[in-house]
């Protein structure tokens, strides 16, 4: 008997799972869906373009650059591993998906957010050695060093969150198949078990606070490096140059994390005081809405990117 309950619990992975949305907000659905698809919208295309003009565009090929397109690639990966199947349930009620596809989309969804934090923590590194060592910049930011701390963020990623299939993999599930959430996520799916999910919640923890946080604080010291330079410039100009530098990534950082904190301390201190649809909305949030706001950032303040836009969409206005 022991043995055929085990086999059904087991043999219940392979069962149809189905995911709400935004729980409570079913009837506005449709109306949900016109949003976050205009934004996802804006982030593929975007980001696409950003990554076509940086690798096709000679003057672009600085170290600066190659950090923002991959930034711009990691947007597009971010958001596509979640929206397609968002707008799937607001448009057409698709909401079956099988654990494994489940599985797969919670890894790469950490994966990507994972190793966008550490793309931002590379673009911190890039504006400290620009302005505490501007002689020395080319020779620090070799094209081989971008290309290692590019892969250095892929490998980190893929070493912390890929324990996590195993985590989810290693419980025993007993008939729970409703996914309250638009997407998989780590502890959305743990909390189908129906034994201890401890492990999971303190491996969960554990990473965040060794990935996420952990890049937070290098990324505050870095501007507490790169603001002691720059008010140690004596031109007030060149002071307010360098501070306009920083102004693009500084946006961006606050986009990508703000959400992500908020939505934390909702989930650890809010209790049953906030609803549930609004840690949804939250969640769907900050995967569309950096990836969307991040290519405009970079477009409205960066003078070279900005001039090679208006250069393109004039050059498209003239031939129609």
């Amino acid at each position: 008997m022991t043995s055929s309950t085990s086999l059904n619990y087991t043999n219940l992975r392979d069962i149809w799972y189905t995911m709400i949305g935004i729980p409570g907000l079913e009837d506005i659905h449709i109306w949900l869906s016109i949003p976050i698809c205009s934004m996802y919208i804006v982030a593929f295309v975007g980001n696409t373009f950003l990554i076509l003009l940086i690798s096709t565009e000679h003057s672009l090929h600085e170290p600066m650059y190659f950090f923002l397109s991959m930034l711009a690639l990691a947007d597009i990966f971010l958001s596509t591993v979640t929206i397609p199947k968002v707008l799937a349930i607001f448009w057409f009620q698709a909401r079956g998906i099988t654990f494994a596809i489940c599985v797969s989309q919670m890894f790469f969804l950490h994966f990507v957010f994972v190793k966008e934090s550490g793309i931002l923590l590379s673009m911190a590194f890039d504006h400290y050695v620009a302005i505490c060592y501007p002689l020395r910049y080319t020779n620090i930011l070799t094209p081989s060093v971008i290309s290692r701390m590019g892969s250095a963020s892929v490998t980190r990623s893929f070493f912390i969150y890929f324990p996590l299939i195993f985590l989810v993999y290693r419980l025993t599930y007993c008939g729970k198949n409703i996914i309250y959430h638009s997407y998989c996520e780590h502890m959305g799916i743990a909390r189908l078990a129906c034994d201890s999910i401890k492990v999971n919640i303190y491996y969960g923890m554990v990473v965040a606070l060794f990935s996420i946080c952990l890049d937070v604080v290098l990324i505050i010291v870095s501007y507490i490096l790169i603001l002691c330079a720059v008010f140690r410039i004596p031109s007030r100009d060149a002071r307010l140059k360098a501070l306009g530098t920083c102004a693009s990534h500084v946006c961006v950082i606050l986009l990508f994390y703000t959400p992500v904190f908020f939505s934390s301390l909702a989930h650890r201190f809010g209790g049953h005081s906030i609803p549930v649809h609004v840690h949804i909305l939250l969640a769907n949030l900050y995967v569309v809405l950096p990836p969307s706001l991040n290519p405009i950032i970079y477009g409205v303040k960066t003078k070279q990117i900005k001039e090679r836009f208006v250069e393109v969409f004039s050059l498209n206005k003239a031939l129609c």
